[in-house]
Order: C-alpha cells, then sequence, then structure tokens
C-alpha cells in the first residue's frame, strides 16, 4: 500500500468556514469529474437542486472538467498500478483555476487520499469531503459509522482516520462484505449494470448489526443507489455532504 503525501501547511481554506457560513464574494465552482462520469453528473445535479435560485442567473457558477481517462485511484493506492492519478487530478485544477474557479470539489472519495498532494500541487482551496463528512456526523453527534467504500478508501484508513479524529468509531465491512462492496462499484454502477440491491443490503445489515448507527455512503458510485432507491436518513451520502458545502462555501444559499 502506498503511503500518503505528507501533510501541507497551506491548506484547509476551503474548510476552515463553519457550516452556514457564506464566504463573500461569490466564488465559482471547479468540479474535477469522471470518476466516475455517473457520479459527476448526480453531483451537478445536486449542487443545482439544492441552491436556492428562481432564476438561472442566480444558480451556481461551475466549470466541469470530466476526465474518465484518470488512472483507477484504488489500484494506484494497493500498488496493482505504477500509473498516478495525482498529475491528472492536478492538471484538471490548474486549468479550472485559470479559468476562474475560486473553490474545487472533486466527487470522488478515494481521490482524497492524495488530498494533500493535490492541494500542494492547485492552487485554489478543494473542499475535503472525507474531513466534512466527519464533521457532519460530530455535529450530528454520532458515535460509530459504517463505510461503504473502495478498498483503496477502506485498506489506506481514509475515513477510519478522519473519524476516529473526531471521537466516531469507523466500522468497515469484513473481507467478504468487502468484496460485495467492490462487486457493486465496479461490476454493477460502474459498468452500468444494474446494481444488486440485496447483496447491497446485505453488506448494510452487517454493518448495523456491528454498531453502526449510520451507514456512510462513502464511494460516490453509492450516490445513484440512493437516488433510484428508498434509503432511509441511516444512511449518510458523502456526495450530498459534499453538494452542500460546494454551496454554502461558494456563498450561495441551501434551498429550504
Amino acid at each position: 500500500m502506498r503511503d500518503k503525501a505528507a501533510p501541507t501547511n497551506g491548506m484547509d481554506k476551503a474548510t476552515r468556514n463553519k457550516p452556514g457560513d457564506n464566504p463573500q464574494p461569490r466564488k465559482k465552482l471547479g468540479i474535477i469529474g469522471g470518476m466516475g462520469p455517473a457520479a459527476t453528473a448526480h453531483f451537478y445535479a445536486l449542487v443545482t437542486s439544492m441552491t436556492q435560485a428562481e432564476t438561472d442567473q442566480e444558480h451556481l457558477e461551475a466549470h466541469i472538467i470530466s476526465r474518465p481517462s484518470i488512472p483507477d485511484r484504488t489500484a494506484y493506492i494497493l500498488g496493482k498500478s505504477d500509473q498516478s492519478p495525482v498529475p491528472h487530478i492536478v492538471e484538471s485544477g490548474r486549468m479550472l483555476a485559470k479559468i476562474g474557479a475560486g473553490l474545487i470539489a472533486i466527487p470522488c472519495v478515494t481521490s482524497h487520499f492524495f488530498y494533500d498532494e493535490l492541494q500542494e500541487g492547485i492552487n485554489v482551496p478543494i473542499i475535503n469531503m472525507v474531513r466534512e463528512t466527519a464533521a457532519f456526523l460530530s455535529q450530528a453527534q454520532i458515535k460509530a459509522a459504517g463505510i461503504m467504500a473502495t478498498d483503496g478508501a477502506v485498506r489506506s484508513g481514509l475515513f477510519q482516520n478522519e473519524l476516529n479524529a473526531s471521537g466516531i468509531r469507523a466500522i468497515a465491512p469484513s473481507e467478504t462484505m468487502q468484496a460485495r462492496v467492490m462487486d457493486l462499484i465496479y461490476n454493477n454502477i460502474k459498468a452500468n449494470r444494474p446494481f444488486d440491491i440485496e447483496s447491497f443490503k446485505t453488506v448494510t445489515n452487517e454493518l448495523r448489526a456491528n454498531g453502526a448507527e449510520r451507514i456512510l455512503l462513502a464511494c460516490t458510485e453509492f450516490s445513484l443507489i440512493r437516488q433510484t432507491s428508498k434509503l432511509s436518513s441511516e444512511y449518510v451520502d458523502v456526495l450530498e455532504i459534499l453538494a452542500k458545502r460546494s454551496i454554502e462555501l461558494c456563498g450561495y444559499t441551501l434551498i429550504k
């Protein structure tokens, strides 16, 4: 497994703001997408539907670069590929900065393994969706959360470290259940095939039995399951959290 880049001192410009803050002047949002494409499209739809606006002109201005060609993040983290996604993501971020983006959102959880390295290479604040999720759970006084994420995110401890730092017990699936998670992500959703909702429920049942008060849909592909299936408030969609914080941090108002 590859080590995370050493933390840099230059940034949490985006996440220093408290939820509800509306920094002025308004910022243009840059979206580094394509990881995967359907999740990116859904993220922009969430931003649009959650923004309080009565005309086109009142909506948040966003620039989207969708690059499905970016090398697989999990494969690189686990040492199964020597193709780093970092240069490609940084290049996209710099392109967005050149056309006026004042804040960057990356609707891909696993890419946040490289957060410090990406922030060092992109001279625009990047919203840390993992950190924002931990803050959301902490404010809700959640003590234990189950994680449904890629092998790269789970094995690197991406969510576990952030949740534990906030006093929240992180519960990962067993090896057998994690294999089901990866099958759902790669062989169902990313492959544009119908997902196995029963397999999804089997994983969440195990997490719940192990003490999870909330189930984190901690891979943006799982947001698409929430979009098409009736899931209770027990499930926390990290893509929705990113969308809400993107709206707030760009200086717009969430719809009531």
